[in-house]
């Protein structure tokens, strides 16, 4: 048996190298078209006291790595059915339209909410599976539907925003993406869900280009807007959901007993998660809305202190490879699995939190 998992792994990894090379070839050549689509129908996204640019910059960027992305799974289906990830592709073309015109047209924050709402009830509904299980966390296995829908909703709306809310200076939403879809894809193909594995790669692919071109481009520079940022998180929860259902290929292939799938989340979504909801509860702590704009992230504080875009983006992707690396070591620590948990949200918070406060203290001074 084992002998036959391991041909099936050979036999995908080559297949899933040519969606990534497809994926990043296809998503090089469709930018140029579409930053000249986007400066001729002056879809710009124009500075205000909260943005960090100057000047009004082209905001399609998420289209470039959709359809790189798509472009990188349909040749994969001449490896395998790709009918499983239909819903989601489905879903991040609903997001991506939905962001499109949040980008052009400002959508009011609680009817965007109510959108991503729909999308994630519709496909959890179609595949059949959410947040069911905590697989041996705290002793608890299935969980009653009454407690399920509410919390897959409140994380798959949550993700979404949080990788929405870390777009704010060049390249750190398609770096950290590029960092969290890696880590997704590697645990999907040795679950064997090759299909998931592909389509996270391709979206790889279809960000790298549009990440250097962001961060390194004056010329071409174009930001990947809403679309983009609520395109990722949506592709982003299905993998999550994938993992976290009952019975699913991940529980299967890993011991769930040493294996901490939620700790494993938290670790990769550490700076988008732990960021967002430090800045959040500032908010209500301020007597403010938890959704005002404000100049309050962690990227903020290092520009503040006077980094460079590049600079910063690459200090926070590093934060959260670390939150990673101590949640791998208490892993391999063989500690209880609640220890992996409690030790990715200790060190989450306290990194995100003590370095703002340390960066905003000294810029201060």
């Amino acid at each position: 048996m084992q002998t036959m998992l391991e041909l099936n792994m050979r036999h995908d990894i080559y297949p899933i190298l040519l969606v990534f090379a497809l994926s990043l070839l296809v998503s090089s050549l469709v930018y140029k078209p579409i930053l000249a689509f986007a400066r001729k129908y002056k879809i710009f996204d124009n500075p205000d006291e909260r943005k960090l640019q100057r000047t009004p910059v082209p905001v399609m960027g998420g289209f470039v790595v959709f359809i790189g992305t798509v472009m990188g799974v349909l040749c994969y289906f001449f490896v395998r059915d790709i009918t499983p990830i239909l819903p989601v592709m489905t879903a991040m073309i609903v997001m991506l339209a939905v962001g499109a015109y949040d980008d052009m047209h400002d959508l009011p924050a609680m009817r965007k909410f109510c959108i991503e709402i729909v999308v994630v009830v519709a496909l959890a509904l179609v595949n059949g599976y959410g947040i069911n299980d905590f697989h041996s966390l705290w002793g608890i296995h299935e969980i009653s539907p009454w407690i399920a829908w509410p919390l897959t909703v409140m994380t798959c709306v949550g993700i979404i925003n949080a990788i929405n809310m870390i777009d704010g200076i060049d390249g750190l939403s398609s770096g950290l993406c590029i960092i969290i879809f890696a880590f997704l894809s590697w645990l999907s193909f040795n679950s064997h869900d090759f299909v998931r594995s592909a389509m996270g790669i391709s979206v790889i692919g279809g960000l790298i280009p549009f990440f250097v071109m962001n961060v390194f481009s004056r010329k071409s520079k174009m930001f990947i807007g809403d679309a983009g940022t609520m395109m990722l998180g949506i592709a982003i929860c299905d993998m999550l959901l994938s993992v976290f259902t009952h019975d699913s290929r991940a529980v299967k292939r890993f011991d769930e007993n040493e294996f901490c799938f939620f700790a494993f989340a938290l670790a990769i979504l550490a700076i988008p998660v732990f960021d967002t909801l430090r800045v959040m509860v500032g908010r209500m702590v301020r007597g403010v809305s938890p959704f005002t704009a404000d100049r309050t992230h962690l990227h903020h504080a290092f520009i503040g202190y006077g980094f460079h875009h590049l600079e910063a983006s690459l200090l926070e992707i590093i934060l959260n490879i670390m939150v990673f690396f101590v949640w791998l070591i208490i892993r391999m620590s063989h500690l209880p699995i609640e220890w992996q948990l409690y030790g990715v949200v200790v060190f989450g918070i306290g990194t995100t939190y003590g370095i703002f406060r340390l960066l905003r203290h000294n810029s201060k001074l």
